[in-house]
């Protein structure tokens, strides 16, 4: 089969090149004057560039058909030497009539490891030179030879020199791996803002791959099948042979036809946000349950994805998107997969449930929760390790801190009451996500107070409070007592003029507006108190000691049959009480 651009090219002449697949180099050949002959034919009579990838043993792997000025390449990418030389030499045709290889040419030789890469000059219908590049010394730098004109180019040398390089290059790439390697991503987007692709590109970071560049379609609907256009699907193809990227991630969530076709297009692995973020909740799951909810949110995305394998979800894949339940699950049927499902929410529930008894044995003893909730790095850790003199875990990452964590503070009026460091909150944060972590989630949803914090330094900062709200509301706490905070002060040159209610600018680096901040949670959290009046018999001394126990002021009149009792209590414990 010929690949590539065969739009408008009659079938009989693509049935005349597919006869090249039954020919093979000689031994010493680089190229055959056989092969010469075939390319410079049809890339005049075509006016296309053509590529011929040959195997170690000089026999014809694939053919593919180019536009004017450009060739696809996927099928070297799919074959990239991991461990050395990738065995595989790309022949290739320049119609313009020069040999010379291109920076394209260059990118892909390096990136995919080839044995070779060549370029042939055809003119007139006649092949006129010859350019090879090889792995240099390193595996950054390439080392080129020509051009050479068709009768002189050295066979016997270039085979012998692939030889000779692949231990060479192997025991480079051993050196080099020392297991933190980066994968390195293009991101893609479509119809979005340059803030957006900055927090993905924060995402990436935080997944551990390295990010090249980036490409925008400025169009607001995405293509149905390949989620970018024809013209951006070639712009990113020669971006990624130009470079060494071997990941894409685009901006949305893929539908699964969408990361096969791309797959397909592209010849590298492409993964979409939600997996990004399923990636990075799969790496800073601690606890057991945080890894059950991280598991349970992945096996949930992959299921309808089941049916095509494409390289993110391959039986040899590894990286970001990876981590997490692991290969024998995701390729697992589809019933085991509901089966372990199932499984995962019987016991997530059951987790939940043993902190709900926790959660009450707090109200019982009258002990105040307090929520950090916020955009993810918007430096909820650092408050609370500041607020609470601790040193939990902070980063400056996005989901650095994943599972709740709770410590006791102290407030002004000598009270204590718990502080609860909750997940972060993300744009387009994964339906499934929300889901699995609904029952953490719901730290949120118990707590007398909500702290909203936010990055004041950030640009993006009344987007971000959108988004929180959002989730918020979505999880039935939108009306929930809280207290702005806006942390970071230290990065802004100046404090605004105008403050709103409610609101409080800190820094959980240099203390700055802690001790205003402590003031305020303890003015919300006290409780709004009633007044009450009753009779009680001496019999009833277990209800006198409620009273007592949470009344803020009583007085009690002892009479001869019963005692009459004037009380101000909290408005929770007298409904309590009296009832």
């Amino acid at each position: 089969m010929i690949n590539g651009n065969t739009n408008g090219i009659k079938q009989y002449i693509l049935d005349e090149m597919e006869l090249i697949y039954s020919h093979q180099c000689g031994a010493n050949e680089f190229i055959s004057p056989t092969l010469i002959d075939f390319l410079a034919k049809y890339t005049s009579l075509l006016g296309k560039e053509i590529s011929i990838y040959l195997s170690r043993a000089g026999r014809v792997l694939d053919v593919s058909i180019g536009d004017s000025d450009h060739v696809s390449l996927p099928y070297v990418r799919k074959r990239r030497g991991l461990q050395g030389l990738s065995g595989v030499r790309c022949i290739h045709t320049h119609p313009g009539g020069s040999s010379q290889l291109s920076s394209v040419d260059i990118g892909t030789l390096l990136s995919s490891r080839l044995d070779s890469m060549a370029a042939l000059a055809v003119r007139d219908g006649e092949a006129k030179s010859l350019q090879a590049g090889f792995l240099g010394e390193t595996l950054t730098q390439p080392v080129l030879y020509g051009p050479y004109s068709i009768h002189r180019i050295p066979n016997a040398y270039f085979m012998a020199k692939i030889e000779r390089a692949t231990a060479r290059v192997a025991e480079l790439i051993r050196l080099q791996d020392t297991g933190t390697q980066k994968e390195r991503a293009i991101l893609v987007g479509v119809g979005v803002q340059e803030s957006e692709m900055q927090e993905l590109a924060m995402l990436a970071d935080t997944a551990g791959a390295e990010v090249l560049g980036q490409m925008v379609q400025s169009k607001v609907n995405r293509e149905s099948s390949s989620y970018i256009g024809k013209g951006k699907l070639k712009e990113l193809s020669l971006a990624i042979s130009a470079s060494d990227a071997d990941l894409i991630i685009v901006n949305d969530e893929l539908s699964a036809i969408e990361a096969r076709n791309l797959e397909e297009a592209l010849g590298i692995k492409v993964i979409d946000r939600t997996v990004l973020i399923l990636d990075i909740f799969a790496r800073h799951a601690k606890t057991r349950e945080g890894k059950l909810q991280v598991e349970l949110a992945q096996l949930k995305y992959n299921l309808p994805r089941l049916l095509g394998e494409g390289l993110s979800l391959s039986r040899q894949g590894a990286g970001i998107g990876t981590r997490g339940p692991g290969e024998t699950k995701l390729e697992a049927d589809r019933r085991r997969i509901r089966r372990r499902i199932f499984e995962l929410e019987k016991e997530i529930d059951k987790l939940g449930e043993q902190r709900n008894l926790r959660r009450e044995q707090r109200e019982k003893n009258q002990v105040k929760e307090v929520a950090l909730v916020g955009y993810t790095n918007a430096g909820k850790t650092s408050l609370l390790n500041a607020l609470a003199n601790t040193e939990q875990y902070a980063e400056n990452k996005l989901f650095a801190t994943l599972d709740p964590v709770t410590r006791k503070i102290s407030l002004p009026s000598g009270k204590e009451v718990l502080l609860t460091d909750t997940v972060g909150f993300v744009s387009k944060l994964p339906h499934d996500l929300v889901s699995a972590f609904r029952s953490t989630l719901e730290e949120a949803t118990r707590a007398d107070l909500l702290l909203e914090i936010s990055d004041a330094s950030n640009p993006e900062n009344f987007h971000q409070i959108q988004v929180v709200h959002e989730v918020l509301s979505s999880l039935g706490a939108q009306d929930k007592p809280l207290i702005h905070v806006y942390n970071k002060a230290d990065l802004l040159a100046e404090l605004p003029q105008q403050i709103a209610p409610n609101s409080y600018y800190v820094s959980a680096k240099t203390q700055q507006g802690l001790d205003q901040l402590l003031e305020a949670i303890d003015v919300a959290l006290r409780p709004k108190l009633i007044e009450v009046s009753l009779k009680l018999g001496y019999q009833e001394g277990a209800k006198l000691a409620q009273l007592q126990k949470y009344a803020e002021q009583i007085d009690i009149d002892y009479q001869d049959t019963c005692m009459n009792i004037r009380a101000l209590l909290p408005e929770t414990a007298a409904r309590r009480i009296l009832s």
